[in-house]
């Protein structure tokens, strides 16, 4: 059967739920809409709702929205049957843990063995895996059902960079998803491929979550791929430091810098969902999961403090990341008016700020950028890092080899050669840019330039910026606007907070059409620190939230 019909009697069998759905809500007197975790849990556990009733008022909004939204690739077709043995478990008395009985999504680079793993790579449509990431029998082993499949700009924003780069939450097997805040498409000439007007930001899809499609989502973020859709979406997400929790059975961009993380509605959730997805000890699988100890039963609730801004102290980066340094970077007039405002609540909450509390390597990490795209190849590159394109390189070729002999290419190369071959079925819209730069490394010849510059990385955004700064201002964390921590804090992988806070006009370059009416776009403020610091930003984050309580749920999907 092929994806579309198979997606079309998923579409059948959801409006057929949606019919039942009606009565359950009426019988069990709870909505899933903006219904956080622990409001599910207490439903639950009160018996004013089973599981299988929250995955058929999921499935029934799936059924009327997806069409328009394009936030999943695949569905489970078995989410009421792991439904109904979770309520059977329940009404024995067996709780398995802190999402139990609770639809979550994965990313779909995230390996499942109950639907398939694809990236949003043509050749890989279909294919289901051999094993399952470790993160996701730690998301079963706490209870959750996992309920779909998000889409993804394919391979993680990996494909096509200069000079036609892949548009975000683009792959060749779903096509474009759309900010349910706007997701009409982009009229402008040039851009009217069919990409929406409001872009979902990131490799990793916060569209379902915000449309209320499953409780929250586990996304992956190389650099942005989490605090992007989460700040474009009004979500909570959490950016863990890289090796909190395993990467094993995750399709890689690079160890490097490669992290999962949980996206949501509410800081609580995505904590909540933060200590499900961890390991209680390092996954041998992934050398990294040593890094971090995880909190006590892997639970960061405790770290969920209202007042816990009281006598923090916050930098502010003003240069580059709010203010313009050496005309680049900084905000608009806008984003700075939110920004001024979240300062300032922070001040009444009793926060000390750090005021500017600049990076002194700022201008060195502007000018010294991710190589990416044909006119960053081999020779080209002198000025640019080579981390992403040699850790493709070594990490994509070394994940193919996992799969063992069922995987659909062996190499990336064969998926080079593989996609060429099928350019006339859509596998490479906007070209391979980004896989050809990384298919030219030799990762023993180009291992000397790779490590010099993984040092180089480190020393700019890690040691001598983000490090440097805190420990001279003595922080609690740095506070950035929107998303812009995500470059920085990827390098040396230390995690972000960013909770949802504001809405800027969304006026891009060039000019939407004179009458188009584009609606305002949601912008939110990032908590970031050091490594391991992740139960420290909880605290930040979630005593802002409460503090603030900004999230709206978008119109386009009620």
């Amino acid at each position: 059967m092929t994806f579309m019909k198979k997606w079309l009697v998923f579409a059948a069998l959801a409006m057929a739920a949606a019919i039942l759905c009606a009565q359950s809500r009426q019988d069990a007197g709870f909505s899933v809409v903006e219904a956080s975790i622990p409001q599910m849990r207490a439903a639950l556990e009160q018996h004013r709702v089973t599981s299988r009733e929250l995955v058929m008022q999921y499935l029934a909004r799936i059924g009327m929205y997806e069409d328009v939204l394009h936030s999943a690739i695949t569905v489970n077709r078995n989410a009421l049957r792991d439904a109904e043995e979770l309520d059977r478990e329940r009404a024995q008395g067996r709780i398995r843990g802190p999402l139990h009985g609770i639809p979550i999504a994965l990313k779909d680079n995230i390996q499942t063995t109950e639907m398939p793993t694809t990236g949003g790579a043509l050749a890989f449509a279909g294919y289901t895996p051999p094993y399952e990431a470790t993160l996701a029998k730690n998301l079963k082993a706490a209870g959750a059902i996992i309920i779909a499949k998000t889409t993804l700009t394919e391979l993680a924003n990996w494909v096509a960079g200069a000079p036609t780069p892949m548009v975000g939450n683009y792959n060749a097997i779903r096509l474009w998803g759309f900010n349910p805040y706007d997701p009409r498409r982009d009229p402008r000439p040039g851009f009217d491929d069919g990409r929406g007007v409001m872009s979902p930001a990131g490799s990793s899809s916060g569209i379902g979550t915000a449309a209320n499609f499953w409780a929250a989502n586990v996304g992956t973020e190389t650099s942005g791929s989490i605090l992007g859709p989460s700040n474009q979406n009004m979500l909570a997400g959490i950016k863990p430091t890289v090796g909190r929790v395993s990467r094993y059975g995750v399709i890689p961009i690079t160890a490097d810098q490669d992290t999962a993380g949980p996206m949501a509605k509410y800081v609580a959730d995505a904590a909540i969902l933060l200590g499900a997805m961890e390991s209680a000890s390092p996954d041998p699988n992934d050398a990294a999961t040593s890094r971090c100890a995880p909190p006590p039963n892997r639970d960061y609730t405790p770290h969920l403090k209202a007042d816990a801004l009281r006598g923090a102290r916050i930098g502010i980066p003003r240069q580059f990341y709010y203010d313009k340094l050496n005309g680049r970077g900084g905000l608009n007039p806008e984003q700075a008016k939110v920004m001024a405002e979240a300062i300032a609540v922070l001040k009444e909450r009793g926060a000390v700020i750090v005021d500017p509390a600049n990076i002194a390597t700022a201008k060195d990490l502007e000018e010294w950028n991710i190589c990416s795209g044909w006119n960053e190849g081999k020779g080209r590159d002198a000025n640019c890092s080579v981390v992403l394109k040699y850790g493709m390189k070594r990490d994509f070729n070394a994940w193919l080899k996992t799969l063992g002999p069922g995987a659909p290419v062996k190499t990336l190369t064969e998926l080079r050669e593989w996609n060429l071959r099928h350019t006339q079925s859509g596998a490479i819209r906007y070209g391979q840019s980004n896989l050809d730069i990384s298919d030219e490394m030799d990762v023993v010849r180009d291992k000397q330039r790779y490590e010099a510059d993984r040092a180089k990385d480190i020393d700019l955004a890690g040691t001598r910026g983000i490090d440097a700064t805190m420990k001279e201002n003595h922080l609690d964390a740095l506070l950035f606007p929107g998303a812009n921590s995500a470059a920085i804090a990827a390098k040396p992988g230390y995690p972000t907070v960013i909770v949802p806070f504001g809405m800027v006009p969304n006026a891009p370059d060039p000019p939407l059409p004179e009458g188009f009416n584009a609606k305002p776009q949601p912008f939110g403020v990032g908590f970031t620190g050091m490594a391991c610091s992740e139960p420290r930003l909880i605290e930040l984050a979630y005593s802002f939230e409460q503090a603030t309580r900004r999230r709206a749920p978008p119109a386009a999907a009620p």
